[in-house]
């Protein structure tokens, strides 16, 4: 027995919900980690870190765009997610059961996006703020 295929509207949609985690992730190597690492006392793993990887310097000093193009990346998954809530699935059982598993996950794998974009979001704009208080 073959696995069945989901229709195509289900994979564009699930396809957005990964590209949308890879550009959140972005948000979180400019901003989250270093600020978790010179939090925690790590700051000598920071300046390895940035040694061994010379393209987060990179990333952190662009982090505007990076936001900008994260966010643009979840607006658009979460078009398509929301295009997708209620298409209709095939009538097959496994074909249906395919569509609504792959739908659940991909509604996941957003919600992880945009979780992981607000907690870069924070380190990198909100709590430098608060710290200038």
């Amino acid at each position: 027995m073959t696995t069945p295929l989901p229709d195509d509207a289900s994979k564009a949609s699930a396809w957005s919900s990964w590209a949308a985690l890879f550009a959140s992730s972005g948000t979180l190597i400019c901003c989250a980690l270093p600020a978790l690492l010179v939090a925690t006392g790590a700051g000598a793993a920071l300046s390895t870190l940035v040694s061994a990887v010379p393209g987060l310097v990179w990333v952190s000093e662009y982090k505007e765009a990076v936001f900008v193009a994260a966010g643009v990346m979840l607006a658009f998954s979460g078009m398509l997610q929301w295009r997708n809530r209620s298409a209709p699935c095939p009538l097959d059982p496994a074909l249906r059961q395919a569509c609504m598993r792959i739908r659940q996950t991909s509604t996941r794998v957003y919600e992880v996006s945009v979780a992981i974009y607000l907690i870069g979001g924070w380190f990198a704009f909100i709590q430098p703020l608060l710290q200038a208080l």
